[in-house]
């Protein structure tokens, strides 16, 4: 339960080898904490059916499951609460101990958070599976990860929100012990997902989260979601994984960032896993999109704010920024769209792409990916670019 911080390399460490017999066998393993092998009926996920939200993992159920994962390690797995890695703000709206765990000793700090939104709940799964892995796998590909880089996994960002299976948070009056309300006298709820905005940090959640970031000034980070049912252009085929930047590339943003560094190296992210993955049977992927054909280029989203190299408080005065990419999961809870015949391979995709993206970061193959894969990943003509500061910019010849 001791935290340290990690000082970032600026020389990425490269290997000659790659593999992805680890991933490929793990196609055939359980999530964890599932109870059975997913069931395959064509496309997935499907409607048919309400999910039930008990077979979804809860608070105390990712706390009980960090502490084992700590306790069983064989590769130095630290779980910890924000309180006791110092930050300011610790605990969120009612109170609940915000939880990291870290696993490596790399030079380099990578971030993977998930269920920012509370009713999306596989990446909390997915992390806390592929913690466990890193923990106990003594193979070279896990054992370079853990070589190139100290991970800090976020498997339940917001878990007020997770406890009540809705996208945002709550705020809460301590005095009232209650939901704060506004004029009208409505709870007065907050995306934590647009809340890393200089007026803005409302919740106590957003607060600790980001206070964390200017401690660890990670190199990488990859955030994981759930978006509603789709289908790839040109093929009609469902999709079951989205590959996301928040800040276009190419678009208005992200080519002014690094001296475009990070408008190329995202595209590398995704195009290395795209590549990598798109001959695996049960994964169907596309370009994160919206409204049918735009991109998106929002500057208030907590990835968004890392790459900007947003300064809060006055705790990030040398303005460190690093690239972010997403993984948006098909399905979520709210809805009823995810299908529990869905889940294990849900969770299963997460983990490989994962999986995937570190351990081309960490052999240095991401770096030498061409960008222009990007283009190559199914997506429909981009005609404009959705923002949250100028509304949709349309893209100019």
């Amino acid at each position: 339960m001791i935290w340290s911080n990690t000082t970032a390399s600026t020389t990425p460490r490269r290997a000659p080898n790659r593999t992805l017999a680890l991933g490929l066998a793990a196609l055939v393993a359980l999530p964890l904490l599932t109870a059975g092998p997913a069931q395959a009926k064509g496309n997935f996920p499907s409607p048919e059916g309400a999910t039930s939200t008990a077979s979804i993992l809860t608070y105390a159920d990712t706390v009980k499951e960090l502490e084992k994962i700590e306790t069983t390690s064989r590769y130095g797995v630290d779980v910890f609460t924000l309180a006791e890695a110092g930050t300011e703000i610790a605990t969120s709206e009612q109170g609940r101990n915000l939880y990291v765990a870290t696993v490596g000793s790399g030079p380099e700090d990578v971030w993977v958070q998930g269920r920012i939104h509370g009713n999306e709940p596989y990446g909390a799964e997915a992390i806390l599976s592929l913690l466990k892995d890193l923990g106990t796998n003594g193979s070279p590909e896990y054992q370079e990860i853990r070589e190139a880089f100290t991970i800090h996994f976020i498997p339940m960002y917001n878990p007020d929100g997770s406890e009540l299976n809705i996208r945002q948070t709550v705020l809460w009056d301590d005095a009232l012990d209650g939901p704060r309300k506004d004029a009208a006298g409505r709870d007065v709820i907050v995306d934590l997902n647009r809340d890393w905005v200089a007026g803005k940090f409302q919740a106590r959640e957003s607060l600790a989260f980001y206070e964390y970031w200017t401690m660890v000034d990670p190199d990488y980070g990859i955030d994981i979601h759930h978006q509603g049912l789709k289908q790839q252009y040109g093929t009609g085929d469902d999709v079951t994984l989205s590959l996301g930047i928040s800040l276009a590339p190419g678009g208005p943003t992200l080519p002014t960032l690094e001296g475009g560094a990070y408008d190329v190296l995202t595209r590398q992210m995704h195009g290395y896993v795209y590549e990598e993955l798109k001959g695996t049977g049960f994964i169907t992927m596309d370009r994160y999109q919206v409204g049918g054909s735009l991109e998106i280029d929002i500057k208030g989203g907590v990835v968004s704010a890392m790459m900007l190299g947003l300064d809060h408080r006055g705790l990030n005065p040398e303005g460190h920024s690093n690239p972010v990419v997403f993984f948006e999961t098909s399905g979520n809870t709210s809805d009823g769209s995810l299908g529990q015949k869905a889940r294990g391979k849900s969770i299963q995709q997460n983990i490989l792409a994962m999986r995937t993206l570190l351990t081309g970061l960490a052999n240095g193959e991401v770096q030498q990916t061409d960008p222009e894969v990007w283009e190559d990943i199914p997506h429909a003509p981009v005609t404009g670019y959705s923002t949250d500061y100028a509304g949709t910019i349309p893209v100019t010849p």
